[in-house]
């Protein structure tokens, strides 16, 4: 398989402080990969490195199996056939829709650049608005006009920094799913930064999930959310909840939920000391008497559902899904059944096992 964007243990300083530190990931072309985390973990800076604007104190960047970047070179950003598109889009005020296209192909021959600009509008559904201007268009419009600028020369990778932040956050779900089909349609590699999961589930084929400039897990989201790799990546993704275990012996633990069977890693000894994720989805409001006991200490409506937050009479706490025409209070106590199909525990130092 082909990588058209690879990076090596590729660490970025600022000064004497780390910013990135020591990330590797590859990106077979014609994947959509997505740098995921909070503000301040190092997702843009590190996308401004692949771009050319940043240069590594440790490691290499290629483009296609070729080096563009280590600690000993430094390749232009116009010489890397990068494309970018930013939060505020950075669209010409002055130019219509179709210039503002065409800007991206300077150097194509007039009839190429015609078939280019029409191909890539039709692709948006922008060919009715050619001859408007960017004040003139809507938020989501502006979106795919600068896309398909960006698109248009066919850059070797594709760059989107938080391209969807300015928008209405029902815009932003239906936009990400749309940039998908575009990309792929158009076979272009490309690279989101973003801190909203959600846009990252929608547009990504491989998501890497970055605290403290630090690369936790790059990974389908199918495993991101069912296999963390860290207690950072369980608690980010998917609200979940990590409970301090016993393991009992060599197929059961102790939890303050009552005792669960399942499969330990080998060499888990009796005794040991874990933390076990549990997601919403692992718990069901049940009416049968049998059960576990909780009460209600806050609820979130959610259309089809709710988002219940659960305490036990020990004082743990942990969220569980219920569908909203099956409705609680706040303070009513509930009955629990546990539906956990496997249990992914963690070690002190917070890695998976």
């Amino acid at each position: 398989m082909t990588h058209r964007l690879e990076l090596n243990h590729a660490s970025i300083s600022f000064g004497s402080t780390e910013v990135v530190k020591q990330v590797s990931f590859q990106l077979p072309e014609g994947d959509i990969g997505s740098l995921l985390g909070p503000s301040g973990c190092g997702k843009t800076t590190l996308l401004r490195a692949i771009a050319g604007f940043e240069s590594l104190a440790e490691g290499s960047i290629s483009l296609h199996g070729k080096s563009v970047s280590s600690t000993h070179q430094l390749v232009a950003p116009e010489k890397r056939r990068v494309g970018m598109v930013f939060q505020d889009f950075a669209l010409f005020p002055h130019l219509n829709v179709a210039n503002n296209v065409a800007f991206g192909l300077s150097r194509a021959p007039g009839q190429k650049k015609k078939q280019r600009i029409t191909e890539l509008l039709k692709l948006v559904g922008l060919e009715h608005l050619a001859h408007q201007h960017p004040h003139q268009l809507s938020g989501g419009q502006q979106q795919r006009v600068a896309l398909a600028r960006a698109m248009a020369p066919r850059p070797e990778v594709l760059l989107l920094d938080e391209p969807f932040s300015a928008l209405d956050p029902e815009l932003r779900g239906q936009l990400a799913t749309e940039v998908r089909t575009l990309l792929k349609q158009d076979g272009i590699t490309a690279i989101l930064v973003t801190h909203d999961q959600t846009e990252a589930f929608a547009m990504a084929d491989r998501i890497g999930v970055m605290h403290q400039g630090e690369l936790h897990q790059w990974d389908s989201s199918y495993n991101l959310y069912h296999h963390p790799a860290t207690t950072f990546v369980a608690d980010f993704i998917g609200r979940g909840t990590l409970l301090d275990i016993t393991v009992a012996d060599n197929n059961s633990i102790d939890t303050p939920l009552g005792r669960l069977s399942g499969k330990l890693p080998s060499g888990t000894e009796a005794g040991l000391k874990l933390k076990l994720l549990l997601r919403p989805d692992d718990l069901h409001l049940t009416t049968k008497q049998e059960g576990i006991d909780a009460t209600i200490t806050e609820r979130l409506f959610q259309g089809a559902d709710y988002l219940y937050t659960l305490q036990l009479d020990t004082g743990d706490q942990f969220h569980c899904l219920a569908p909203s025409h099956q409705q609680h209070n706040v303070g009513e106590r509930v009955t629990l059944k546990l539906d956990i199909q496997d249990l992914v525990l963690f070690s002190d130092e917070g890695l998976a096992l």
